[in-house]
């Protein structure tokens, strides 16, 4: 099997200890790329280390995670701009809005989100998107923007199979990791509604890893695990699985 990890912020010192045995791991489980999100300046010099030592395998994006909005929001957001002017970057991630630790910032995180919109769009890149308890919000902001300006995805797809229906009717594809293993979890039912034709996979480490891990570091080469429980979900064999996702994710960030 042939499967890209769409979400891993593998530059993480979580990783620093054994980053090469992860990766090897990844790649024995038939993991062959790994896009990495980007969080805000400070992240930026680990992820791009990342991509040097593992070249064509670990592939970074560009954004400032919604988290990460505060009042310096708008020199962190220049940053974004020069570095999408200075390197090659696969997507524009994560951005977002997110409701659901601090409601301080709430007006600027709104504003950074509309501007990645806008660099998406610039850049033609896809977009990386984190909903935690906004997920009516944001996609009322994609409403506003305009239908098909922008593609992308839904990090850690929160919503229910109405929500997913919503989503993949704006042309937006659904992300799913180690919550669809989790007990009376709602990305089993996402992921039927959606169809393996809107999913990709992801991880999310070094967090939400999947049943039998939970609560542990999570890493690429558990995907298998998700890939499992999708096929179980989907009534599709695990190759099936696999190579659908991977295909979405080929196309949308252009591998």
């Amino acid at each position: 099997m042939q499967i890209i990890d769409t979400h891993n912020h593998i530059y993480l010192p979580d990783f620093n200890a054994d980053r090469h045995e992860v990766v090897k791991r990844a790649l024995d489980a038939g993991v062959w790329r790994i896009m990495m999100p980007n969080i805000d300046s400070s992240s930026v010099v680990p992820m791009l280390e990342c991509e040097e030592q593992f070249p064509g395998i670990c592939l970074p994006m560009m954004a400032l995670h919604p988290t990460s909005v505060k009042e310096n929001f708008r020199i962190e957001l220049d940053a974004v701009e020069k570095a999408l002017q200075e390197h090659k970057y696969y997507g524009i991630g994560e951005t977002g809005i997110d409701l659901y630790w601090d409601k301080t910032f709430i007006r600027e995180q709104v504003i950074s989100f509309r501007q990645h919109l806008r660099l998406a769009e610039e850049y033609k890149l896809p977009v990386v998107i984190h909903a935690r308890e906004s997920l009516g919000l944001i996609i009322k902001e994609l409403q506003d923007f305009g239908a098909g300006r922008v593609k992308g995805i839904f990090h850690a797809f929160p919503g229910n199979a109405a929500d997913a229906h919503a989503v993949t009717g704006m042309g937006f594809m659904i992300g799913i990791g180690g919550v669809v293993t989790f007990k009376n979890g709602r990305q089993a039912e996402a992921a039927i509604a959606a169809g393996v034709s809107n999913i990709v996979l992801e991880t999310d480490a070094p967090y939400l890893a999947p049943v039998p891990h939970r609560g542990k570091r999570n890493e690429a080469a558990w995907l298998t695990l998700v890939i499992n429980k999708l096929s179980e979900v989907l009534a599709l064999s695990p190759v099936e699985v696999a190579t659908g996702t991977s295909e979405n994710a080929r196309r949308l960030f252009n591998l």
